[in-house]
């Protein structure tokens, strides 16, 4: 049985950094969910690794969290530990045409330093509004690039907490998954191979990407990115668009006017709102054209 008072007890003694009832509406991009019992913000692997032991011991239940640009939590919130990898303080380093970045590193941290670097081969990933733990959790993808092209290999604690570093062609990257989807493990840093390149030519294809992703995307609004997967041999927001539901809503939850990838909270959105107007999304489309769309955000209860 869960232990929280014993968990933020020992959280306490350790001067492991943590809030509690903190709202993950707060953590997250869609700007929706309830508060977390405990929500940990650990500021070193070693010390991230004694949350998870220390969960594990009190019988509390956890969730790893980056910046939370992928994850719907329920309005309810969450019984049990978010660990926010954010505060892991550990450099982004470069190393030959090897740049190496902890979880909690934004993607846009770990493109600048390349680009800095003289590196090519992350452009694709400059605006993507993740974490690199998170990036490699989903491989994460856009405008043709994937993080399986660039990654080398990824440093975790595994389901039984013991470090384990393993080879990109080990992790089972697909489209938007990876081992850690089905066998758990909490990622603690990554490191990519890239290729020397001009820095201004880098620098240049980053603004290029970045200035279409403001022209076609409602980053004005709070999203958790991309709703859907693409499915075979179509592309979600178009189909969405074909099905006439261009700014349809539930609540506060609507599909993006600008892009109906996007679903997009217009105001005081709640979890239940995001997933019934998923739910009806899922039926129109496939009553409509035939295909079925698969949500590509995670909701956690």
């Amino acid at each position: 049985m869960a232990d929280i008072s014993a968990l933020i007890g020992a959280l306490q003694g350790q001067q492991i950094p943590f809030l509690e009832q903190e709202p993950l509406s707060r953590h997250t991009t869609f700007r929706i969910g309830g508060p977390a019992a405990v929500f940990c913000l650990p500021e070193t692997p070693a010390q991230l690794l004694r949350t998870a032991e220390l969960c594990r011991e009190y019988g509390v239940r956890t969730y790893l969290l980056g910046n939370g640009s992928n994850t719907l939590f329920a309005d309810e919130g969450f019984d049990g530990a978010v660990i926010c990898t954010v505060d892991l303080r550990t450099p982004i380093t470069v190393t030959g045409t090897t740049v190496s970045a902890a979880a909690g590193a934004s993607l846009a941290a770990v493109c600048r330093e390349a680009q800095k670097a003289g590196l090519t081969g992350l452009e694709f990933a400059y605006g993507i509004p993740g974490t690199v733990g998170g990036a490699v959790y989903m491989n994460a993808g856009a405008y043709g690039g994937e993080l399986k092209q660039v990654l080398s290999r990824v440093t975790f604690l595994d389901s039984d907490l013991h470090l384990e570093t393993l080879p990109v062609e080990e992790l089972a990257l697909g489209y938007r998954t990876s081992r850690f989807e089905t066998d758990g493990g909490c990622i603690l840093e990554a490191t990519f191979q890239l290729q020397p390149g001009d820095p201004q030519a880098i620098e240049a294809r980053m603004q290029e990407l970045m200035a279409r992703r403001r022209e076609k995307q409602p980053l004005e609004m709070p999203s958790a990115g991309s709703t859907f997967k693409r499915p075979e041999g179509a592309f979600a927001g178009q189909l969405i668009e074909q099905s006439g539901l261009r700014g349809f809503a539930v609540g506060g939850a609507a599909v993006s006017t600008k892009h109906c990838g996007f679903v997009v909270n217009t105001g005081g959105a709640t979890c239940a709102d995001v997933i019934q107007l998923t739910d009806e999304i899922q039926k129109i489309v496939e009553e409509k054209t035939g295909y079925h769309l698969s949500r590509e955000i995670r909701v956690v209860r």
